[in-house]
């Protein structure tokens, strides 16, 4: 098991395991966008939508929480103080983070909201360096943050440029989104040094997952089954949160959150990608190829200080 976990200190694995991530999480925008076709939820449906996120969120748990029995773990093996730490996590960085980006999504574009999202990698940056003392910002951190965050904006260019104006119930809630999204999973890393993550995974996916869909049914949302279609798209979405968001947690537990959360900016790019790919858009476009060259340019370049200072 030992020499297992010695996997996650290896630059080379961990930068594959981050960026397996990352493509997973960015083929979530075409099949979110699949499922919503699938289980007929309407554009402005915001609570269906979040008992869609709910369903999602306590079958990734479900799955997690089973892998980890199976595995020979006690998942309820946990002093009241760490059940306390999960409903925290799983209240914030799956429920709340969760609400405010639906409901800015709905207040704005999906150009801009994806842009304003790719903030979060810079508040995990910032936050590091103020939390951590091994993880200081340094030039070439932050020069690798402004070119993968220009990566980002020019995948998502379009011929009429972007709208630069701001609105704070659309915009300014994505960025908070995205600013919980970053100080959750600090507390996560936090959490998993005395919690396997795994566990703390599969409860935080399930807490928030439940939140999720009881609020969502509160505020008059439902979710219909439409034949194996629907079970095959929920299953997919469930299968990358469990399998993502536990690897990731594995990440962060034994790396600096300087070294991963860059990565992010690869999920936009692929995001993108994909759904040209699945959802029949044009792909053949000059601004996929510099997005994809300038993000990875972004991670390699903070990550090559993490390999000349260790």
């Amino acid at each position: 098991m030992k020499t297992n976990l010695s996997l996650f200190t290896q630059p080379k694995f961990v930068w594959l395991c981050a960026a397996f991530c990352c493509l997973l999480w960015g083929s979530a925008y075409p099949a979110i966008k699949n499922g919503y076709d699938i289980f007929q939820i309407a554009t402005d449906d915001l609570p269906g939508k979040i008992v869609f996120a709910g369903y999602r969120f306590v079958i990734a748990g479900a799955l997690l929480l089973l892998f980890a029995i199976l595995q020979g773990k006690p998942i309820g093996r946990l002093s009241r103080r760490q059940y306390s730490q999960l409903v925290v996590l799983g209240s914030t960085q799956t429920a709340l983070q969760y609400v405010f980006f639906y409901i800015g999504l709905a207040y704005t574009t999906g150009v801009k909201g994806s842009i304003m999202n790719a903030t979060g990698t810079f508040f995990s940056v910032l936050l590091a360096h103020f939390i951590y003392k091994n993880d200081r910002l340094s030039m070439n951190k932050i020069v690798g943050c402004v070119v993968g965050f220009a990566g980002v904006m020019v995948v998502n260019f379009n011929s009429q440029l972007m709208d630069f104006s701001f609105s704070w119930l659309g915009d300014g809630f994505v960025v908070i989104a995205a600013f919980i999204l970053s100080a959750a999973t600090l507390y996560g890393k936090r959490i998993s040094q005395t919690v396997d993550p795994t566990i703390m995974t599969g409860w935080q996916l399930a807490i928030g997952g439940v939140m999720l869909t009881v609020g969502g049914y509160l505020a008059g949302g439902r979710l219909e089954f439409h034949g194996w279609a629907s079970v095959a798209i929920l299953s997919y979405l469930a299968l990358l949160s469990s399998v993502a968001f536990a690897l990731w947690s594995l990440l962060l537990k034994y790396n600096r959150v300087g070294m991963i959360a860059p990565f992010n900016f690869l999920i936009p790019v692929s995001g993108a990608v994909l759904s040209a790919i699945f959802l029949q858009e044009s792909i053949m476009e000059w601004r996929y190829a510099v997005a994809l060259v300038l993000v990875c340019f972004g991670i390699w370049r903070v990550n090559v200080v993490r390999k000349e200072a260790s």
